[in-house]
C-alpha cells in the first residue's frame, strides 16, 4: 500500500549558517557599533541580545530574512518574551522541529473531513498517511499544502 510521512523540519546546518551571517551583518552595521548586539544559536533556541527594543526588532527582521534566505521557512521560529536584564534586553527565538499532538490531530481532523480515502497514524513528531491508491495521498498532498496548520510541512518518505 502506498505510503507517505508529514513532517516538519529543517536543516540544523542551514540554520547554524544563518545565525552566523546575520552576526556578521549586525556586527559591520553602523547603527549597532558599540551595542554589543549578538545572535547565540544554542541548541534549538536562538537568543538575541542588545540594548534597546528598537534595535531588537532589526535584529530580529536580520535573523528572519537571513534563515528565511538559507531555505528555512520562518514559521519554524517562535519568538518568546522580551527579557530586560539591566542595561539591555533579551529574546529567545525557539527553533521548533517536528508535529507536536495538537498540530497532529488538526492535521487528522482535516484530512478525515476531505472525505478521501486514507488512513491516518501519529507517530512521535511525525504523521503517517496510508491509502490504496496514489491519486489519493497525492489528494491528500494537495489539500494540506493549502490548509495553514502554522508550521512549515514537508512530504517524504512516499512509498509504492
Amino acid at each position: 500500500m502506498p505510503t507517505f510521512d508529514v513532517v516538519s523540519d529543517f536543516d540544523t546546518h542551514e540554520a547554524n549558517n544563518g545565525v552566523d551571517q546575520a552576526n556578521r551583518e549586525v556586527n559591520t552595521r553602523f547603527d549597532f557599533k558599540g551595542t554589543d548586539s549578538k545572535f547565540e544559536l544554542d541548541e534549538l533556541v536562538i537568543t538575541l541580545t542588545t540594548q534597546s527594543d528598537f534595535q531588537l526588532q532589526q535584529m530580529r527582521d536580520i535573523l528572519y530574512q537571513k534563515i528565511s534566505k538559507r531555505g528555512i521557512n520562518v514559521s519554524c521560529l517562535e519568538p518568546q518574551n522580551i527579557e530586560r536584564a539591566g542595561s539591555g534586553v533579551r529574546q529567545k527565538i525557539l527553533l521548533r522541529r517536528g508535529i507536536d499532538a495538537d498540530h497532529a490531530r488538526k492535521l487528522v481532523k482535516e484530512i478525515k473531513a476531505s472525505k478521501i480515502k486514507v488512513q491516518t497514524a501519529i507517530q512521535g513528531d511525525k504523521l503517517r498517511v496510508t491509502g490504496k491508491k496514489r491519486d489519493d495521498l497525492q489528494s491528500v498532498i494537495a489539500l494540506l499544502r493549502e490548509f495553514d496548520v502554522g508550521l512549515p510541512l514537508q512530504f517524504e518518505n512516499f512509498r509504492d
